[in-house]
Formats: structure tokens, C-alpha cells, sequence
């Protein structure tokens, strides 16, 4: 056996071409989707992700803004600067770039953006609605992952899946958004005893757990679609993901690649979601 290789590459740029139509439609109504990504001190990696995504959104044909600010930028100040944005009607989507410095506390700068305009779908009240079954704006990376899903067409009502790692931005998210889609999950992580064991019942696997290939072919029931979510270095530098792929492609039914995997849909529904907000705001002016 050899998995379907589950590109999100390709998937963006599907994607990506039909939100070009949806652009083009909203400026037809005097409506350009507007994107602003707060950054602050100079990490590397948020710095890359940033030029990414700015160069998305620019390709797109967003009124895409970057604010830098000092890594010793008060908490004050920040909040402020969110105040500023959420009034802003030039933006449909705001997005602070974690993690951010020490001296401030993030969940207090997520849960000041108006969770109309949290495109990152972090909010307490986006996460809220999701956990009641009643989603509006979803965490980009779990949403990405349902729609590679569907795009490949890979059944999820009735099986079984184990999700490996419980962060508030993958783990959680999308355990309850499989649920819904009538999966039978179960949550798994670095506590979880015989986790070998417990992955191979998984139809369905995703592996969030920031350990470079730790997921080997033992863990893989055979035909099972594999998610990797992990995004690690190693020793020579080289992106990796949590799944050791070359192994586990003889056994599983499918499996996302690292990179070009899920990385690339995670911009792609920040992008995404910004356009629904703009939409929304396209409704509400023809109301």
C-alpha cells in the first residue's frame, strides 16, 4: 500500500481561485476585504509566517496592513492599537501574530479583538460557538484540516478518530469539528498510556504534538488517513513534521505531507474567513 499523498498546496490555489471570484465581486460593491496583522519584536518564524501571509492576501487583491511594533511595546499600548482596529471599518479581519513577549498576556490582547474581526477564530466567543455546535469563525488550521478532508473525500461519519495533542489551537478545535461531522473521537497526548496502541484504532489521525517523527508506522491502523500538523527542524535544519512519512505512507490510507501540507491551508482560511466577514458587512450595507 502507498498513501494518497493529501496536498494542501493544491487545495490553496483550488481555493484561491475561487476566492479571487468572491474579491471581485465584493469590489464591485465598493467593498475591498481588508486584513491587518499586528507583529510585534522579531521572531523569525512569526516573521515568515507574516510575509506569507501578506503576500497572499496582496496577490488577492486585499487592503492588506502590517503594523511592527517593539518587542517592548507595553500591554497598554497593544490593546490600544487592537481598540484602533476593531473600530477601523477598512478592516474586516484583525490577527495578532503569536506568541508574543512575556510582559504580555495574550489571552487579554486575543480577547480585546471584536470577535466579529477574529479571522483566527481564538476569540472566547468564536470558541464558544464552536463548542455548542454553532460555528462562525473557526481556527484556521483544524478548519483547513476539514477541508482537506472533504476535498479528498475521505468519510468521516461512523469512524473512529484519535486526535493526538490537546492545544486550544489544533487539538480541541478539531476533535469537536469531527464530532460534528459524527466521528467517534478520542483525545490523545503525551500523558496518554500506550499511545501506540490507542492510535491504531484511528480511521482518522492527526498528530499536533511538536515531536519530530514520533508518530512511526505502529501507530498506523492500515488504510487510515493520517493529518500531520507538526511543524519541526531537524538536526540539519530540515522542516519536518510529527510523522515519520516515509514509513507510515507504506501503511496508511492517506497522509498530509510537511511541508505543503496543512501549513498552506492554514493561510488559506485566514484568508478565507476575512472575505466571509467582508460579505457579512456586503449584506448588512444592501439590507
Amino acid at each position: 500500500m502507498s498513501a494518497t499523498i493529501m496536498s494542501g498546496k493544491l487545495l490553496a490555489d483550488e481555493m484561491t481561485n475561487e476566492m479571487q471570484n468572491d474579491v471581485n465581486k465584493l469590489k464591485e460593491k465598493g467593498i475591498t476585504p481588508g486584513l491587518v496583522v499586528l507583529l510585534v519584536g522579531e521572531d523569525p518564524a512569526s516573521q515568515t509566517y507574516v510575509k506569507n501571509k501578506e503576500k497572499r492576501a496582496l496577490a488577492l487583491g486585499f487592503h492588506s496592513l502590517i503594523k511592527r511594533y517593539p518587542a517592548d511595546i507595553t500591554e497598554e499600548e497593544l490593546l490600544n492599537e487592537v481598540k484602533q482596529y476593531n473600530e477601523d471599518p477598512l478592516f474586516h479581519g484583525i490577527l495578532v501574530q503569536l506568541p508574543l513577549p512575556k510582559h504580555i498576556d495574550s489571552d487579554k490582547i486575543v480577547n480585546a479583538i471584536d470577535s466579529v474581526k477574529d479571522v483566527d477564530g481564538f476569540h472566547p466567543v468564536n470558541m464558544g460557538k464552536l463548542f455548542i455546535g454553532k460555528p462562525d469563525k473557526i481556527p484556521c488550521t483544524p478548519y483547513g484540516i476539514m477541508k482537506m478532508l472533504e476535498r479528498y473525500k475521505v468519510e468521516i461519519e461512523g469512524k473512529t478518530a484519535v486526535v493526538i495533542g490537546r492545544s486550544n489551537i489544533v487539538g480541541k478545535p478539531i476533535a469537536q469539528l469531527l464530532m460534528m461531522k459524527n466521528a467517534t473521537v478520542t483525545m490523545a497526548h503525551s500523558k496518554t498510556k500506550d499511545l501506540a496502541a490507542l492510535a491504531r484504532t484511528a480511521d482518522i489521525l492527526v498528530v499536533a504534538i511538536g515531536k519530530g517523527h514520533f508518530v512511526t508506522k505502529e501507530f498506523i491502523k492500515p488504510g487510515a488517513a493520517v493529518i500531520d500538523v507538526g511543524m519541526n527542524r531537524d538536526e540539519n535544519g530540515k522542516l519536518i513534521g510529527d510523522v515519520k512519512s516515509d514509513e507510515v505512507a507504506e501503511v496508511a490510507g492517506y497522509l498530509t505531507p510537511v511541508p505543503k501540507g496543512v501549513g498552506p491551508m492554514t493561510i488559506t482560511m485566514l484568508l478565507y474567513q476575512t472575505i466571509e466577514s467582508a460579505n457579512k458587512l456586503a449584506a448588512l450595507l444592501e439590507d
